[in-house]
């Protein structure tokens, strides 16, 4: 009995001795993906380890879901495997699942679509507003061309960028996160067939290319937890969760860690930055339902 487990740890919890990382380590199950473990995450993923066992003894289930959200950078990945391997270790049975496998759209065309949407309603805007002309089309025209239309800087000399850029980020927050962008309800049935107890279910996976997309069927008639590691797991679309934590980071954290790994070649550009800042303002929001809270430099927010 999982409950019998989780009383036996935390008996002994002063004294378990966590297990040095290796090579084999459990990680998210994107395809493609590697995770190096940092070894300045090591104590980060302990003191969560703690402070998971002790919920979970709290909550009293036979098997749980537990959520890692945060923005890039935050060290969700690492963290993730570090306790899937410290759970496995300790006699509890965890399996890693990317939210990165369940979005509608394939990264390239995720991100023209984000573009699209910006521009699309940063239109309706001038139109609305009674600022549109064929002179102000013209200057967009060339700003598209440099990609420089969401640069607040642009606006010191076309004043009426900024109706543009304010419609466009506001129609940017109905998607970003939201159920137009991420696929919730299929990771909700995962989630519900897990806590249901179905031994057996198709797991999607999804690629870099439009034909990278397929599913493997993995056996969890044995595994005790499902930990979803993703941006959105806080999102209140998702369901069935029972355990959230939140590794908090800042948006200027994430525009470094996306430059460090060269995950764009735009990740410096001011239509990166206006994404991030709107998907931090979504994280802060989701982060108030936490039960766990960690900081960047791994002090406990909450409990």
């Amino acid at each position: 009995m999982l409950q019998e487990r989780l009383e036996t740890i935390l008996n002994g919890l002063d004294s378990w001795q966590f297990p040095a990382p290796v090579e084999d380590m459990p990680h998210g199950d994107m395809p493609g993906d590697k995770v190096i473990i940092s070894d300045a995450l090591i104590p980060h993923a302990q003191t969560l380890f703690r402070l998971l066992i002790n919920a979970m003894k709290n909550k009293g289930d036979e098997k749980y879901v537990i959520s890692i959200f945060g923005g890039s950078g935050s060290g969700k990945s690492v963290t993730t495997s570090l306790l899937t391997y410290y759970l496995n270790s300790a006699g509890i049975r965890a399996y890693a699942l990317s939210g990165d496998n369940y979005p509608r759209r394939i990264p390239e065309y995720n991100d023209a679509e984000r573009v699209s949407i910006f521009r699309s309603e940063g239109l309706k805007g001038l139109v609305r507003e009674n600022a549109y002309s064929k002179d102000v089309q013209e200057v967009l025209s060339d700003l598209w061309k440099k990609e420089t239309d969401s640069d607040p800087k642009e606006a010191e000399a076309y004043p009426w960028l900024s109706i543009y850029q304010r419609y466009g980020r506001e129609g940017l927050k109905g998607y970003l996160g939201e159920a137009k962008e991420q696929d919730y309800d299929q990771i909700n049935e995962v989630l519900a067939a897990f806590k249901r107890g179905d031994e057996k279910i198709w797991m999607k996976r999804m690629g870099r290319t439009e034909d990278a997309r397929w599913y493997d069927q993995i056996d969890f008639s044995d595994t005790d937890v499902l930990l979803l590691e993703w941006t959105h797991s806080g999102s209140d679309q998702v369901k069935g969760v029972d355990i959230s934590i939140c590794l908090r980071s800042t948006p200027e954290e994430t525009k470094a860690y996306r430059l460090f790994r060269a995950r764009d070649g735009k990740a410096d550009s001011a239509f990166v930055t206006m994404v991030l800042e709107i998907e931090q303002e979504k994280l802060d929001r989701r982060m108030e339902n936490a039960d766990i809270i960690l900081s960047k430099e791994g002090e406990v927010l909450r409990p």
